[in-house]
């Protein structure tokens, strides 16, 4: 009994150790692999935004911002010893493979390669990644992977003052039923599902890339070219993408970020320029077939 008592005792210890390990992850250690700070988000996650600001890209005549649509980001969290990450690369298409095989050489998996956006000029893909294992050396094969693109990793000072953009931002949160905020003149809203989505049978906070996305960046005289993804389930669909087009919202993209997830979550990407009133009401209605967390 005695040896028994023993036994569960050291397991015990065995599991506090592991928690006590990924719980004192030194993420000042991660940034400099990964040569750029990070931010601490809810549910234990450290994310790192690396906007493809020295891109120039178009869609339909308008420029878009790093905010709207090519914000890569790595987002990593606590598991077991070390931790998982998942990230969505923003890749030209001379730079998708020299970045992949130095990935995959290392062990990072490839998730999902795809467009987001149509008619992008000059012509600009997505690359979700994953992997898991100790974080610092994560991070510095993604480091490695990403100079083999351009890039950059600056650090940028925040705004002195508060910053503003040219929409009713309080429009269209009562619309979507949700509190955005401004970030590189994008007013962008995160809605999270309502369901527990994990991946590898690991939980995955909304901030790993699991929340409905919704951007607005302002193109004058109440307009707006929106673009995001709309986070589904399979049965959600067809429902949200014929909500779309009837409100004049164009479906650019449908495909999966992740393979292990559960339940599985398809992502659709749509694209609009019109105005916010309009958008908002397009948006709304399809919100409303999904099973969203309510504001």
């Amino acid at each position: 009994m005695n040896n028994l008592v023993t036994l569960i005792a050291g397991f015990a210890a065995m599991a506090i150790s592991v928690t006590a390990d990924a719980a004192d992850i030194d993420w000042s250690k991660v940034d400099q692999a990964l040569g750029k700070p990070g931010t601490n988000l809810p549910g234990g996650v450290r994310k790192y935004g690396l906007p493809r600001s020295d891109l120039k890209i178009t869609v339909d005549g308008v420029a878009i911002k790093p905010a709207l649509a090519l914000g890569s980001w790595i987002a990593f969290i606590p598991e077991g010893n070390g931790a998982m990450f998942m990230g969505d690369l923003v890749l030209t298409d001379t730079e998708i493979s020299p970045v992949m095989k130095r990935l995959t050489d290392d062990g990072i998996e490839i998730t999902a390669v795809h467009n987001h956006l149509l008619r992008t000029s000059p012509a600009v893909f997505y690359m979700h990644v994953g992997g898991h294992g100790d974080p610092v050396k994560l991070a510095q094969t993604l480091h490695a992977g990403l100079v083999l693109s351009h890039t950059p990793f600056t650090v940028t000072t925040p705004a002195a003052t508060p910053p503003t953009i040219d929409l009713d931002t309080a429009a269209i949160d009562a619309a979507l039923n949700a509190k955005g905020s401004i970030n590189g003149g994008v007013y962008q809203v995160s809605i999270p599902r309502a369901e527990t989505i994990t991946e590898g049978g690991m939980g995955i906070p909304p901030s790993m890339g699991t929340a409905i996305a919704i951007n607005f960046q302002p193109t004058g005289n109440g307009k707006a070219a929106i673009t995001g993804d709309f986070v589904l389930l399979g049965k959600e669909v067809n429902p949200v993408l014929k909500a779309m087009r009837d409100n004049g919202i164009e479906v650019t993209a449908l495909h999966s970020h992740m393979i292990e997830d559960s339940p599985h979550l398809f992502f659709m990407h749509f694209w609009a320029n019109d105005d916010v009133a309009k958008l908002t009401r397009g948006l709304r209605a399809a919100l409303e077939l999904t099973n969203a967390k309510r504001g």
